[in-house]
This record gives structure tokens, C-alpha cells and sequence, in this order.
């Protein structure tokens, strides 16, 4: 994508649908970030990998996602652990991510760290301790990115395949877990006085409040016009992806 990539005139080239080639440059910092002890014992954390186990990388490139990736740094990355042959548990998918600028306020005497990956990291420990405990922060040259190693449960949901009861559920939890991260960050006091709030406003009816709404379809707007925006760019000049 457009902001991906450091000046270059060489043009992109495509791997299916999904994924783009990397240049020598980026394939020897993808080498150099692998070489780290850190990333190492990463990658050999789970399927009681052996902990002293060497890694080596196999295979990386671009990786086109979805909306929260659209337009930043996103690659995936093959390793091996132990000795060819790698099949199996041996085999693992790394995910790394650029992380950018928090877009909600920070709250008042809260100590958060700069790195946006190291907040990252630190927010995912809090609220998903079992997806927290995989991930680790990095520099992938001058972006701060995050790794982690992509497991199948941690695919995204898909709303369509849901049923109207699963969708409500699902829902419900991530609202729980919303909930609790921002009751976090409040006083005795203020959670009493939010409370209190809540249950003054709490609407008679079943029906989605107007400010609820409004701000879901403020938020797909946004989002598409900025895809169709990348789209144009691309179109214009495909070296840019």
C-alpha cells in the first residue's frame, strides 16, 4: 500500500490477491528482526516448541487486510522452528503489524507508554491476557510495529456468517469487555456518577439510540470513502501499493 513502502521506483509485484513482494532491503530487516532473542522465543511459545529452538524464515511479503490495516505496514511471515523438515507445529504464521497514534483521548494521570506497539501490547495483556501474552513490541526500520503468531481462533468474526442470536451474543461480550476497559481508568467515584448516568438515560424502548446510530453509520462512511480513496491512487499508479 501507498504508505508502506519506502521510496523506491521499482513497481510492486503481486502474489495472488493477498500479498505483494518484498524487496532486499525489507527482506533483510524481516532476517534481522527474526535474529532477535526476544522474537525468537516468540515463536517457539507455543505447541510445547522446544524453548532453545532455532527459527529461521521461510517466506514474507505484504499483506493486504482489512480496514484497521488499510493504508500501514502489514506482513506475514513463514518460520521454521528446529530442523527441516518443517511441517506441523514446527511450522508457524507471524502476523506484524504497524501500530499507529491512538485516536481516543488518553485519560487524565493514567500512565501509558509512548511506543504505540508497546501500548498496544500492553492494552492486549489487560483486556485478552491470552492473546497479549503472544504478541511483542518492535521497529521494522522507523515504524513501530507489533508481532504475533496468528492462530485459527484468532481469525476475525464475519457478521454475515452469524446468525441474528449469535450476533447478539457476540455483542454483549464485546461490549462487556469495552465495558471493563474503560472502568478500568475510573475512580470509585466517577464509576458511581457514570452508573447513575446510565440508568437515567436508559431508554423505555429496545431500539438503538439516535447518537448510537448515527455514529455507526458516521464511522462505515469514513471507512469507505477512504478505501475508494486508496482504490483511485492505485488505479492512477499501481507502483504506489
Amino acid at each position: 500500500m501507498a504508505s508502506d513502502r519506502i521510496e523506491d521506483t521499482k513497481p510492486t509485484i503481486p502474489l495472488g490477491k493477498r500479498f505483494w513482494l518484498l524487496r532486499k532491503d525489507e527482506k533483510l530487516e524481516v532476517g534481522r528482526l527474526f535474529e532477535q532473542e526476544d522474537v525468537r522465543r516468540l515463536a517457539t511459545s507455543l505447541h510445547a516448541r522446544k524453548d532453545k529452538a532455532a527459527i529461521k524464515v521461510l517466506d514474507a511479503a505484504y499483506w493486504r487486510k482489512g480496514c484497521s490495516s488499510l493504508g500501514r505496514l502489514r506482513l506475514a511471515v513463514l518460520v521454521g522452528i528446529g530442523k527441516p523438515p518443517y511441517k506441523g507445529k514446527n511450522l508457524c504464521l507471524m502476523d506484524i503489524k504497524e501500530a499507529v497514534k491512538a485516536a481516543a483521548p488518553q485519560y487524565p494521570h493514567v500512565r501509558m507508554p509512548r511506543d504505540n506497539a508497546e501500548r498496544v501490547v500492553e492494552g492486549a495483556r489487560h483486556l485478552a491476557p491470552n492473546l497479549g501474552q503472544r504478541m511483542l513490541a518492535a521497529r521494522f526500520f522507523d515504524r513501530s510495529v507489533f508481532i504475533r503468531e496468528l492462530l485459527p481462533q484468532d481469525l476475525q468474526l464475519e457478521i454475515e456468517q452469524l446468525t441474528r442470536d449469535e450476533a447478539m451474543k457476540a455483542a454483549g461480550y464485546l461490549a462487556s469487555v469495552l465495558g471493563k476497559a474503560h472502568a478500568r481508568q475510573l475512580d470509585t467515584t466517577m464509576k458511581k456518577k457514570w452508573r447513575e448516568e446510565l440508568r437515567w438515560h436508559r431508554p423505555k424502548k429496545k431500539e438503538a439510540p439516535s447518537w448510537l446510530w448515527s455514529s455507526v453509520v458516521e464511522l462505515q462512511v469514513l471507512h469507505e470513502a477512504e478505501y475508494l480513496e486508496h482504490c483511485r491512487k492505485y488505479a492512477m499508479d499501481p507502483t504506489l501499493s
